[in-house]
């Protein structure tokens, strides 16, 4: 039978080949490990390919009978430098950790493997996913592959953009600040934030505990080319693990969802994104949904609120990294903590809590809201690092970031086409634990799956 090349295709497409014994696992893993050699050169998405484990893996998996291939059989991902996959090192962008090779599979890694995935490569962050540029000291700067003089965000980049040119169908990344989202919306890349909590986290390396910020805040999930693949991504992802004592098994699925509200009006949204949103309302409606705009609530206080965390943490741990961290990332990092949230600290987890009955009660009326994902155009590489402009350049783009990280929420970012050769996206929020919600509103809005993208200009693969 005649098939699409094999970097082109879904997870979900792959493992049903491979399970079905129409391709085997060894040409599904070569045909990504071809792809990486042609592609990752112009964009450094990729920084340790696992090519002779990835392949041992495969052939392993080929052996399997039919009865013990899993929902992912043979299906390639790619680990983010901050999450522990044995057999090479949780760098998190830092020379001093080049070396430090974790002793266990984080429990996302675990799952995936036993699902049947395998991991073909590391791919790249920020330093200490601190900014959203992809850039760091050991493993230099990821490239934006519709434009390289842009940021391709971060901190997930690495993930965003191997996924955006077909190295690997599925990315594992993490985010506390939109480190998901960010570099989704960059790469023109579909990404699922779960709700904190849903998805476990668990590190064998120290430090094995974290602050407050990343305790309430942080959320591991996929990145895809199909919402569908997102789904299935979750399945394997989702439930408590005992390394994390605050991840817990609840149901993916709740009652249907039928109510949206779109957020068009925030400051500084790109016209093409405004346009988007429009475009995403009329579809829901076509597929029976009630639509109406509704203006998100006290988005300057959710800011606040996840400056406070945040700056207390980092105040806490960067006397003692100062050593091991860069420069530029030090003068980065003493900017924001110079913000003043205008939030006194006892105040912080009053206003937190008062703020997630707020968006409960929002939900109650609208099972998701359709907004964007920047409120900005996409900026030039290291524009955040401006002395002068970066923080205030940093809150502008960020404005509908927030909510999803100070509250733990779930949030889809979902591409909805191209604009002036850049990838538009928007986000879909949903209440707490209604991942499902999301997801059938970006099953509703996505045309088809995307296909990967050629670095070297804007002609689509395959």
């Amino acid at each position: 039978m005649a098939l699409r090349p094999l970097h082109t295709e879904t997870a979900a497409s792959l493992a049903d080949l491979t399970r079905r014994g129409d391709v085997t696992c060894v040409e599904v893993i070569e045909a990504h490990l071809a792809r990486i050699e042609a592609v990752n050169p112009a964009v450094n998405a990729a920084t340790v390919v696992l090519a002779e484990p990835a392949l041992a893996a495969a052939r392993a998996a080929d052996a399997l009978p039919a009865d013990r291939r899993g929902p992912l059989h043979g299906v390639p991902f790619t680990v983010k430098e901050n999450i522990d996959c044995l057999g090479s090192p949780t760098t998190h962008g830092l020379p001093a950790l080049r070396g430090a090779l974790p002793y266990a599979d984080a429990p996302t890694v675990a799952r995936l493997r036993a699902a049947g995935a395998i991991p073909i490569a590391r791919s790249n962050l920020s330093e200490l996913a601190m900014r959203l540029c992809t850039d760091n000291p050991l493993r230099g700067a990821t490239r934006n592959p519709w434009d390289a003089r842009l940021t391709a965000g971060g901190s997930s980049g690495g993930d965003a953009v191997a996924v955006a040119t077909g190295m690997a169908p599925l990315g594992l990344g993490n985010d506390m600040g939109g480190s998901l989202r960010i570099p989704a919306h960059c790469a023109g890349v579909a990404s699922l934030k779960p709700t904190t909590g849903r998805v476990p986290h668990a590190a064998s390396l120290p430090p094995q505990d974290y602050g407050l910020a990343s305790q309430l805040m942080l959320a591991h999930g996929p990145m895809a080319r199909s919402v569908a693949d997102l789904r299935l991504a979750l399945g394997v992802l989702a439930g408590r693990d005992a390394r994390d004592p605050r991840s817990v098994d609840a149901p993916l699925r709740g009652p249907a969802a039928r109510t949206a509200g779109l957020v068009r009006h925030l400051p500084g949204t790109p016209p093409a994104t405004a346009a988007a949103i429009a475009r995403a309302g009329d579809a829901l409606r076509a597929a029976g949904w009630d639509v109406e705009e509704v203006d998100p609530p006290e988005l300057d206080l959710l800011e606040a609120v996840w400056i406070a965390l945040v700056a207390a943490d980092v105040a806490a741990v960067l006397p003692a990294m100062r050593p091991f961290l860069s420069a530029p990332l030090i003068g980065h990092l003493e900017r924001l903590m110079r913000l003043d949230p205008g939030l006194p600290p006892h105040r912080v987890h009053v206003e937190r809590s008062r703020l997630a009955r707020r968006w409960s009660g929002l939900f109650a009326d609208h099972a998701v809201l359709v907004g964007p994902t920047w409120t900005q155009p996409v900026w030039p590489v290291d524009a955040d690092l401006d002395p002068a402009t970066g923080v205030d350049l940093l809150r502008a783009t960020t404005r509908f970031i927030f909510p999803g990280s100070a509250l733990g929420l779930p949030v889809v970012t979902l591409p909805l086409g191209v604009d002036d050769g850049l990838p538009t996206t928007v986000q879909i929020y949903a209440d707490l634990w209604r991942e499902d919600a999301a997801l059938d509103a970006a099953a509703a809005l996505e045309a088809a799956p995307t296909l990967p993208l050629d670095p070297r200009g804007l002609r689509r693969s395959g």
